[in-house]
């Protein structure tokens, strides 16, 4: 009997550790730092992927950068065939990846997409979907302009032309709705600083007057300030924009006139996604559904608590 009882007890012991060194791999495929926010993303997968290796010794966490839809897509594939135990995906742009995702899924995989959704975004290509509240990036933003400067002439710069762009355009609808703001122009920048800046440079050959921009990144903030400096403008009152880059907050931070706010749309993001992934995985615990966070405006009042001088972003 005493042995029969060892015997159980040294197999639950073995089981027991087998589980707890079981392997598993989580893939992450992101678009490769093309812009500020997106180094923001590739930082921060880094980080968390040696973190949850460390917490998890049996965890296998392959990061994967990629520059367009099309490298993605193979990427993809590629941590398919490596036998990936789930998927963690930021997608550059993501309609051209839907087939890529339902491959994944279609194999049983956990796949979880961050940020980017694709306009089929439900069970059959995901099991959870992590997110920035897109809409109330926007909203946040037009909100702030209508209140503090209610007749506001406004130009706009867009990011892609990609769904969550429309989501923030009409979440700044919203935002604006019912007051005198007047939107003269909205072009796409890219999330990029070049373009926004080139941008800039249009609309202020164009516009006489303009008094304030909106423009969805703060790394687009950077090219529009710079133009807006070289062409010595001093109708535009501010500028607010989005993600929550430790650059403008700190400007929040100090006082600077031009840019009195900015709207959290942090790249931590995907970190969070990989974390819940890893917890589906290895914790049993029933993670689905759509885990969005939230868009915080930031002031001089809140500013220090979002301010990380060591951050990429």
């Amino acid at each position: 009997m005493k042995t029969t009882i060892l015997g159980l007890a040294l197999a639950a012991l073995m089981s027991a550790t087998a589980f707890a060194q079981e392997t598993k791999t989580i893939g992450v495929s992101i678009p490769a730092a093309d812009h500020g926010w997106t180094s923001g993303v590739v930082f921060h997968a880094e980080r968390v992927a040696k973190l949850l290796m460390a917490e998890h010794p049996g965890l296998n966490v392959i990061v994967k950068t990629s520059p367009d839809a099309a490298s993605q897509a193979n990427a993809v594939q590629d941590l398919s065939v490596q036998g990936i135990d789930a998927l963690v995906i930021l997608p550059s742009d993501p309609d051209p990846l839907v087939n890529a995702i339902k491959e994944v899924k279609d194999k049983n995989k956990f796949v979880t997409i961050v940020d980017r959704a694709p306009s089929v975004n439900d069970n059959s290509i995901r099991d959870l979907y992590v997110a920035g509240n897109n809409p109330a990036l926007g909203e946040v933003a037009g909100k702030y302009i209508a209140e503090k400067t209610p007749n506001a002439e406004v130009v706009v710069i867009r990011g892609l032309p990609i769904p969550i762009d429309q989501q923030r355009q009409d979440g700044f609808d919203k935002g604006i709705a019912g007051s005198g703001v007047k939107v003269l122009d909205r072009q796409y920048g890219n999330w990029n600083r070049d373009d926004a800046f080139k941008v800039m440079q249009d609309y202020l050959t164009k516009y006489q007057k303009i008094d304030v921009v909106w423009c969805q990144d703060d790394d687009m903030a950077v090219g529009v300030l710079q133009a807006i400096e070289q062409a010595g403008r001093k109708d535009i009152q501010y500028v607010v924009a989005g993600a929550g880059s430790k650059d403008m907050i700190k400007r929040v931070m100090d006082g600077d006139k031009m840019i009195p706010v900015d709207v959290l749309y942090p790249p931590a993001m995907v970190g969070t996604a990989m974390e819940l992934t890893a917890s589906a995985l290895y914790d049993q615990v029933p993670v689905s559904g759509t885990y969005t966070l939230d868009a915080t405006l930031v002031t001089p009042d809140n500013a220090k608590n979002f301010y990380f001088p060591d951050s990429p972003f």
